[in-house]
């Protein structure tokens, strides 16, 4: 549900003004709104002293605490965690940057340019050259030697002479020595390596005041928030105004909880007129509130006016999540992760993240068990392999009711479980809508788009089961047409007959259109469900024909499975995103009328530690 919400304006004396705002914070009801959204902003010393320990907190997330902690401010430690973050960029950089002019290096091999300055002390100078193969013997020279290739078809020759220059052809080319020798680039790399050893034992031992960096950046969140608060209001000689929304429920007793706080203030309250913007505050019921954890990851919330589609949400998504995970032991997979860390899940995403994995969880077990899918493996394949296997399979076959021998029979019941479930979502979507017109005339058109859904339905149905429809000719037909005559006489129900049926059929042409498009837009349950099995079937069967060579192959075929199925539950994870979150966000969503155009109610109240959420 949505909670109602209340314009509020409070006026104190301007010396009151830290009082006031300590009251509001301690009540956290009230969403400051800016007069001035530019000035309402934090200290530029408390706002930077936030960035650097937030950044620095964040760092050091991966670093295991070890040696001693150090004795130092918590901002100090930011600051020097960062500091130690920019410099190890910066020799990373640097080692890269080596790595790759050592390998340029390997024709010279290992050596070093003193070398050369000593034979050229001692009267032998080594010059180098790069020429074709074939012109190699022209050179003349004390001594000469081809040290290798390093380009297309010609070498590199060193030429070695003591008192006059080498005779060379005239496709020869000088090579100059490089800046660096590789042993020297090495020891420069080494000292590096060694630099960024010492540096991530430092880190090692800030990781020991994370936790006070948590704390001071609580408090630095704190008062950032407070001189935000200040800054939105409106300072007069003697007064101080702040204005923002509160909800309903909370409006009418905000006045007397401030003279409660000892403070002389006025307060006034008020309804949202149209051309206001409101923030939206959600109550979940609590069957409903796991899908929060979903609407956190999408970062979504309707708008003020809009609808709360969270019921739909709750039921609809996890029988699309079974349907296109597919597998029960996948599902089993959810719930023992759902279970076994349900404290690290819920310190990092809110309860409501395992809560929703083991309902989704539980979803993809009931519909695995109902077509037969464990691992990629049917009961009926379970009994045909005989021993304890056919005993399982017997036990799992009864369930297993959507499980047909016929392939074409079994992908036939799922596609139209599909589309059924496509046209009862889509026609909640417009119920929801019509509910919330009622009693509104555009609570008609609303029906009307539920009775061309269902005859819409009834084509996308036909075209897939043509041997048993669902509806006949004539009552598709005459679903169309009613729901067509509904929606383009209500849509717009203002004005002349003629006026409402051009506007009606203006404004919904193309929706009706892409009604078709919604509508068979379901069978991607059925088709990413059935690539998970028989990805899930192929690597079995690559498995079981590598270890039916023999012992020594079961390891590698232990292998193989473990890693398909790995990568097919990431794949079915990422379907629900794909496939089980757009059937929600834009085909329903779009259908009930919600743009998730809002900004949540974000109250000015005490800051609350991660995992206290």
């Amino acid at each position: 549900m949505i909670v109602p919400m209340n314009k509020v304006h409070v006026v104190c004396r301007k010396r009151d003004r830290d009082r006031l705002l300590e009251a509001l914070r301690s009540l956290g009801v009230v969403h400051v709104v800016p007069v001035d959204p530019d000035q309402a902003v934090a200290e530029k010393r408390t706002a930077a002293a936030l960035d650097r320990v937030d950044r620095a907190f964040q760092a050091l997330a991966t670093v295991a605490p070890e040696g001693e902690a150090p004795d130092l401010d918590p901002v100090e430690a930011a600051e020097e965690v960062l500091a130690i973050q920019r410099s190890a960029a910066e020799r990373h950089s640097r080692l890269n940057a080596l790595h790759r002019q050592v390998e340029h290096l390997d024709l010279w091999g290992d050596v070093r340019l003193e070398q050369f300055a000593a034979l050229e002390k001692a009267g032998a100078k080594v010059e180098f050259f790069s020429l074709p193969r074939d012109s190699t013997g022209q050179i003349r020279a004390a001594f000469t030697c081809a040290l290798g290739e390093p380009s297309g078809k010609r070498v590199l020759v060193a030429a070695v002479n003591r008192d006059e220059q080498a005779e060379l052809p005239d496709d020869a080319e000088p090579v100059s020595l490089p800046a660096k020798d590789r042993p020297t680039l090495r020891a420069e790399a080494a000292e590096i390596d060694a630099a960024l050893q010492t540096d991530q034992r430092r880190l090692a031992e800030l990781a020991h005041l994370r936790a006070a960096m948590q704390s001071r950046r609580e408090e630095l969140r704190s008062r950032a928030e407070f001189t935000r608060a200040a800054h939105s209001g409106l300072a007069h000689e003697t007064l101080f105004a702040l204005q923002g929304w509160v909800p309903a429920e909370e409006a009418a007793a905000l006045a007397g909880r401030l003279v409660e706080a000892g403070l002389d203030a006025a307060v006034e309250t008020s309804e949202p007129t149209e051309d206001d913007q409101p923030p939206t505050l959600v109550r979940y019921p609590r069957w409903v509130q796991p899908i929060q954890a979903l609407f956190r990851i999408l970062g979504t919330i309707p708008g003020y006016r809009e609808y709360d589609l969270a019921p739909f949400f709750m039921l609809a998504m996890p029988i699309f999540t079974a349907m296109l995970v597919g597998d029960a032991m996948y599902g089993l997979l959810f719930v023992l992760v759902g279970m076994l860390a349900y404290r690290r899940i819920a310190a990092k995403g809110g309860k409501a993240a395992p809560q929703l994995v083991l309902v989704f969880g539980l979803a993809t077990v009931l519909w695995g068990v109902l077509t037969g899918n464990y691992f990629g493996v049917s009961p009926r394949q379970m009994i045909d392999a005989g021993g304890l296997w056919a005993f399982l399979g017997s036990a799992l076959q009864p369930p297993a009711l959507l499980w047909r021998a016929d392939e074409a029979a079994a992908r036939l019941i799922v596609i139209q479980i599909s589309f059924l479930l496509g046209v009862f979502h889509l026609v909640a979507a417009h119920l929801r809508q019509a509910v919330g017109f009622f009693p509104h005339p555009r609570s008609l058109a609303e029906a009307g788009w539920c009775l061309f859904l269902t005859g819409m339905f009834g084509i996308v149905w036909g075209m897939f089961s043509p041997q048993a429809p669902i509806f006949s000719v004539p009552a598709i037909l005459g679903l169309l047409g009613a729901g067509a005559a509904l929606v383009v006489l209500f849509s717009v129900p203002r004005g002349g007959m003629a006026r409402r049926i051009g506007m009606g059929l203006l404004s919904n042409i193309m929706p009706m259109i892409n009604t078709f498009g919604d509508t068979i837009s379901y069978i991607r349950l059925m088709a990413v469900g059935l690539a998970s099995y028989y990805i899930a079937s192929a690597f079995n069967g690559l498995a079981g024909a590598v270890a039916s060579n023999g012992a020594p192959f079961w390891a590698p075929a232990a292998l193989i499975l473990v890693l398909a199925h790995a990568l097919n539950i990431v794949l079915c994870l990422i379907a629900i995103f794909a496939h089980g979150v757009r059937l929600n966000m834009l085909e329903f969503s779009s259908n009930a009328g919600v743009q998730w155009a809002g900004h949540a109610y974000a109250p000015f109240a005490e800051s609350v530690l991660e995992g206290e959420r």
